[in-house]
Formats: C-alpha cells, sequence, structure tokens
C-alpha cells in the first residue's frame, strides 16, 4: 500500500482554497498549502517547503513555468489546467453582467483555438481578437501592460486573465478585469494523473540498483610508505568506509577484485542521496574523502543482472571523466553524468536513429549522442571545436576531428569564423544537423 501523498499546493489564496475544497474528498493526500503574490516570490517559497512535499500541483500554468526554469526543485510538478468550463462560467458573466461582445475582450493564457472552440460551443460567431499566448513563463507586469494597452486605445472594453494580481492591477487602472479560476473537473482530472504518477515513481523507487566503486589504493601512498602491507592498510581501511557508505543506502558491500567494489541497493533511494542523480553524495555520508579518488558508475535495472550490467557500463564512462567522477546508467539506456559537475549531460547509447548515422562514419553512437545531448542543453545548433571539447572534456584536436568528420559526411557544416585572439587561428563554427 503506498503511504499518503504530501501535496504542495501552490498559487493564489483563493484559488488554493478552491483546490482544497476538491482535495479533501480524496483521503490519500495531505496538503501543504502555500500561496504567494508576486512573481519573485515563487522560486524562494518553493524551495523554502520542498523537503515537507512529496510532489507540487500549481493552480495554473504561469507558476508552474516558472517553478520549471528555476533550480534545486526536484520534486514532480503539475498545475491545473484551465478548462473550457471554467472558462464558460466567467464569459457568462461577462456576458450577463457587462453586455460585452466576445470580439471586444483580451485574453490571456488561452490559446487561440481554445478561444475560437469555446466560440463555436456557446454558438457566438464572433472571433477573438486579442489574445495573449505564451510559451514559456511571463511576467505580471507582461500581462498587465498587454491587457492595459488595448483598454487604453479603445480596442477592448474588458479583460480575461488567469492571474489573481494581474487582475488586481488591472482593476486599480479602471479595465474592467474578469478573472478565470480552477474548475472542480479539472482539479480531479489532474489529481488522478498525479495518483497515476506516484504508483509509477513507487515502482521505479523500487527497482535495483548497483553501484560498482572502484579506487586506487596507490594514490593514497607515499613514497616512504609503497609496500604491500601499506597497500593492504589501505584497501582495509576503504572497505571500511564503505561498509559504513552502504549502510548510511541501506545497501550490501560486495567485494569484486583488487580496488573494486559493488554496492546493491534501491533506485529510490540512491536517487535521495544524489538528489536526483544530480550530485555526488555528501562525502562525509560516505565516510570518504577527496584523497580516496573514488571513482563509480551506478546502474538502474528490472533485475539484479541488468543493474550490474548497467552500473559497469556507467563505471566505465566515469573512468573516462578521471578519477573521482560518478557516472548513472538507466534501464532505458540512458546515461548521465558526470554527477555533481556544472556540465552534467544526458545522453542515450542504443539510439537507432544515430546508430544509422554511426554505420556511416566513424563515430561511435556515444559520441553522437553525447553531441546531440550538448546541442540540445545549449539551446543551439551551432557549435565550435573549443566549445565542444569543454563540454565533452576532451582534447580540443579530438573536437575538431569529429567536427571534420560530420562534415565530410554532410552532417555539418561551417557557416562562421570567431577570432578570438588578434594573432590565434580562427576558430571554426559548425552548424549540425544529426538527420
Amino acid at each position: 500500500m503506498l503511504n499518503k501523498i504530501r501535496l504542495g499546493l501552490f498559487g493564489a489564496e483563493d484559488s488554493i482554497e478552491i483546490m482544497k475544497s476538491v482535495i479533501v474528498n480524496f483521503p490519500e493526500f495531505t496538503i501543504v498549502p502555500v500561496s504567494y503574490w508576486q512573481d519573485d516570490e515563487i522560486i524562494e517559497k518553493l524551495l523554502a517547503h520542498e523537503e515537507k512535499v512529496d510532489m507540487w500541483l500549481f493552480s495554473g500554468p504561469i507558476p508552474y513555468k516558472f517553478a520549471k526554469r528555476g533550480s534545486g526543485i526536484t520534486k514532480s510538478m503539475f498545475y491545473v489546467p484551465y478548462s473550457g468550463s471554467s472558462l464558460y462560467k466567467t464569459l457568462l458573466q461577462i456576458s450577463y453582467h457587462q453586455q460585452i461582445p466576445f470580439n471586444q475582450i483580451s485574453y490571456d493564457t488561452f490559446r487561440p483555438d481554445e478561444l475560437r472552440q469555446v466560440a463555436v460551443e456557446l454558438e457566438v460567431s464572433l472571433e477573438p481578437l486579442y489574445v495573449n499566448c505564451y510559451e514559456g513563463e511571463i511576467h505580471t507586469d507582461e500581462v498587465v501592460r498587454y491587457h492595459y494597452e488595448l483598454w487604453k486605445k479603445g480596442q477592448t472594453k474588458a479583460a480575461v486573465t488567469c492571474l489573481k494580481n494581474a487582475q488586481h492591477e488591472l482593476l486599480n487602472l479602471g479595465v474592467p478585469a474578469f478573472r478565470v479560476l480552477p474548475s472542480q473537473s479539472a482539479i480531479i482530472s489532474t489529481l488522478s494523473l498525479i495518483r497515476q504518477t506516484q504508483e509509477t515513481i513507487h515502482f521505479k523507487d523500487s527497482q535495483i540498483a548497483v553501484q560498482m566503486i572502484e579506487f586506487d589504493s596507490f594514490l593514497s601512498l607515499t613514497k616512504d610508505s609503497f609496500s604491500t602491507d601499506e597497500i593492504h592498510r589501505v584497501e582495509i581501511k576503504m572497505t571500511e568506509k564503505l561498509l559504513e557508505y552502504a549502510k548510511e543506502i541501506n545497501g550490501s558491500l560486495k567485494y569484486a577484485g583488487p580496488g573494486r567494489y559493488v554496492i546493491f541497493t534501491t533506485r529510490g533511494i540512491l536517487q535521495e542521496a544524489t538528489k536526483g542523480f544530480t550530485q555526488v553524495p555528501d562525502p562525509g555520508k560516505r565516510e570518504l574523502t577527496a584523497n580516496d579518488a573514488v571513482t563509480s558508475g551506478i546502474g538502474i535495472g528490472q533485475t539484479v543482472y541488468e543493474a550490474e550490467i548497467n552500473s559497469g557500463t556507467a563505471l566505465l564512462h566515469a573512468k573516462e571523466h578521471g578519477n573521482g567522477s560518478m557516472m548513472v546508467v538507466f534501464d532505458d539506456k540512458t546515461i548521465s553524468g558526470p554527477l555533481g559537475q556544472p556540465e552534467q549531460i544526458t545522453y542515450d547509447f542504443s539510439s537507432e536513429h544515430l546508430q544509422s548515422i554511426s554505420e556511416k562514419t566513424a563515430l561511435s553512437v556515444t559520441t553522437l549522442s553525447k553531441l546531440e545531448s550538448i546541442l540540445r542543453k545549449l539551446g543551439k545548433k551551432e557549435i565550435n571545436a573549443h566549445e565542444l571539447a569543454q563540454q565533452m572534456k576532451i582534447m580540443p584536436r579530438s573536437a575538431r576531428r569529429i567536427l571534420t568528420e560530420l562534415e565530410g559526411n554532410g552532417l555539418a557544416q561551417v557557416v562562421a569564423e570567431e577570432t578570438i585572439h588578434p594573432r590565434g587561428r580562427p576558430r571554426k563554427v559548425y552548424q549540425i544537423e544529426l538527420k
């Protein structure tokens, strides 16, 4: 049986009260309400309550989008979509009390096609003309400015917003502003999705996780203490440290040969210890120091065998990044790391699409997947050899070889040259198309 889900409710106070009135009928949830007013409060308030919740439910897409772009928030996040029924109620209020035509109202949050569908269902022949739809987060003052400028020019007679603070500011400016609130049906639908997600997470948390650890005992020796007895003492000390670490993560330690150990535990425990597979576990908890030169790979799998194979693969990739590195291979054959590094990337080493490219070039699927992940992380298709070398932690000449190989096979082309130093050679900028 699953434990109760600690659900953080985030939004304006009145929206939270509406959500609470629905969620009280679902005993599997306990509620942690967190209200906000200003945009700049969102991340700070979420982080302050992050450890008190299992999942977040936002009253709408705007605070949700701010949270998605924030750092340090690791819990699953959902928001209540503004369904047709909640908009119908608002439009009926405007029609009944204000008698304002559909096409003389400005809207935010909704997509034009959603509003057109509402017009069809309400049998309104007028098209919505003023719709501020946005993909990412948007600040309240931008929403207010959009509605206010239209109203001030006489193009609209009212505004429909999904933000309480935007409605408040618009009313202060004299704009007839109406707000769309979460509907009961949309809240119930989102709660169902949250429950399904929690069941999936519970299953994943119970998956087998294997951490393969390798250390070089010679690095702990000095010239004066170089002896087989001293090496043996170093290994005994390391075993003691790893036993303490295994105890911390409820795992069992297995000796796997000189300088190599394996710990068996569960995905959920390691995910918590590594803060969502982004950080190296606290050295204090591991009873390890920086001088221990521990390199490790974490493998996740449906079976012990699969997890152990994946941990070995992760260790090999970690060793490419040097002593002290840690990588993770998941059961879907994606790999992530190095943990704790600002340049951490996640890539796939079993992609069929990249396999076909690999067969045409001298580049491995892993190299191509790393490149694809780096471009996705940077949010662009252009890169130079120096930048690629930094991201991949390889020599610039190796990065140039990768780019030249892609260019020779029609997968990259030089689109610019950058001159960093007056006497230096210009750096070629390549546009990559892994098709």
